[in-house]
């Protein structure tokens, strides 16, 4: 008899979440982590944490820059106090880690402490001693992918990845993002804010790969109105510490003449690479694809049976949200239920200031597939809610099926579009079409009425434009 009905490797949004939804549907579960706080990447290093400075930046930037003066509010003699700033995002963290741990023992999962290895298909090792269990769900994560040549020292503060950005000591001058993607944008945001002049440096021709063409350029216009400076179609070739400077050597993507660049910090953040080294996977039959990622079905189950595999480390968005939602369907389909994610719509959002969101297909996307479609957009600026709190950087856009006026896709820029996306991504999930957008009431005054003109857009007959 095995010591588990369940075993989940990794306490990350994914892992975690599949243990307590194990639990709850009567299986026996335990989940194994081997950080000294559960939660993962996300909760200890990643979204959590670079939240609240996103939060606090912002807020500081809005005391300091006089921008509340238009609204009669003076303030003078703003200062920044980095450590406090530092220790309300350690807080923070502490208070969710904590809670994770809480919602472990109200479920009764247990919680392993050590690193995870398989010694067979049925058992694995963590922390000196062996577990078997009926059932096991690697979810173990993702890691920041490096950049060939470039050593990473967050010790030093000079050259670090995201871990290193969120713990800087002090706020540099002048601060390289090597990528323009979701990390380095809103981490490049938060210095940005707090005084550092920042560079992005990135390899192709926009910043934000796979969002909308629409939605990329038009947010890189409004970054760099914001006193970001954006290379695109850049690569770098070197990166040289000397002291407490770093020496960047970049040049055309397509070739040319080098150039360099000094900063204060360098933040590499070129994506991640799942966490699948370590856990002996050939001792239980398993290997990965040229990604490094675990192949599995429908149901989450890979190659072997007994054996699942969820979030960073199966193909698809390394996305938080994505992982919790596969670790339920993960531990329902393990309890004889039919669990269900639709990996067509899972949402993405980038938080920097205003905000950017996007779910469904793009427009290259649908141009690529030779697909009729229509296109409606409705600009804040139009919007009386966004006009009243001088809010009125962005737009929606509404992509659907020219023939059944299906929803294709939404994207949205703005101040709140990580909330407003949650709209358009249940409509769609119910197969909504542009007129039921259009047809459903939308309270007023709101930034959600841009979606619903968006929506009436489609069709050419926004009200307010």
């Amino acid at each position: 008899m095995s010591d588990y009905d369940l075993i989940v490797i990794g306490a990350g949004p994914g892992g975690y979440v599949a243990a307590i939804r194990g639990a709850q549907l009567g299986l026996k579960t335990a989940c194994v982590e081997s950080r000294e706080t559960l939660g993962g990447t996300c909760l200890n290093v990643g979204c959590i944490p670079s939240k609240a400075l996103l939060h606090a930046s912002e807020l500081y930037e809005e005391a300091h820059s006089g921008a509340l003066e238009k609204f009669g509010i003076k303030l003078t003699g703003a200062k920044l106090d980095l450590k406090t700033m530092m220790a309300e995002k350690t807080k923070a963290v502490g208070e969710l880690t904590g809670g994770i741990e809480f919602l472990f023992k109200k479920n009764k999962v247990d919680w392993i402490k050590g690193h995870a290895a398989f010694e067979s298909d049925k058992s694995i090792t963590a922390g000196g001693k062996s577990y078997s269990a009926d059932n096991f769900i690697i979810a173990t994560g993702s890691s920041v992918t490096p950049l060939p040549g470039v050593k990473i020292d967050n010790a030093k503060g000079i050259v670090v990845d995201s871990t290193g950005a969120l713990e800087l000591p002090k706020v540099p001058k002048h601060m390289v993002v090597i990528g323009g993607g979701v990390i380095g944008l809103e981490l490049g945001s938060v210095w940005r804010r707090l005084g550092a002049k920042v560079t992005v440096v990135e390899f192709l021709d926009q910043i934000l790969p796979g969002m909308d063409k629409d939605i990329r350029k038009d947010s890189a216009r409004i970054f760099k109105k914001q006193g970001f400076d954006i290379k695109t179609s850049t690569k770098v070739t070197g990166v040289a510490v000397k002291g407490k400077k770093a020496t960047l050597t970049v040049e055309p993507a397509a070739g040319g003449d080098a150039e360099t660049i000094e900063a204060d910090a360098v933040l590499v953040s070129i994506g991640r690479r799942p966490n699948t080294e370590g856990l002996a996977l050939n001792k239980a039959g398993l290997s990965t694809n040229e990604r490094g990622q675990i192949e599995v079905g429908h149901d989450f189950q890979t190659s072997v049976k007994g054996i699942y595999a969820i979030g960073d480390v199966v193909p698809g968005p390394m996305l938080a949200h994505k992982a919790e939602d596969e670790g339920v369907a993960a531990a329902e389909f393990i309890a004889g239920q039919t669990g269900i994610v639709n990996h067509e719509l899972i949402p993405g959002v980038v938080y920097t200031y205003p905000e950017v969101a996007s779910v469904g297909k793009t427009e290259d996307e649908l141009k690529e597939a030779g697909a009729n479609y229509k296109v409606g957009k409705f600009p804040f600026s139009a919007n009386s809610r966004a006009k009243a709190n001088r809010d009125t950087e962005g737009y929606v856009k509404v992509i659907a099926d020219a023939e059944s006026d299906r929803v294709l896709g939404v994207h949205v820029i703005s101040s709140l579009a990580g909330t407003l996306i949650a709209e358009a991504v249940i409509a769609m999930e119910f197969g909504a079409t542009s007129e039921d957008f259009a047809y459903t009431c939308h309270a007023h005054p709101t930034h959600a009425e841009a979606i619903k003109e968006a929506a009436m857009a489609v069709q050419g007959k926004p009200i307010h434009m």
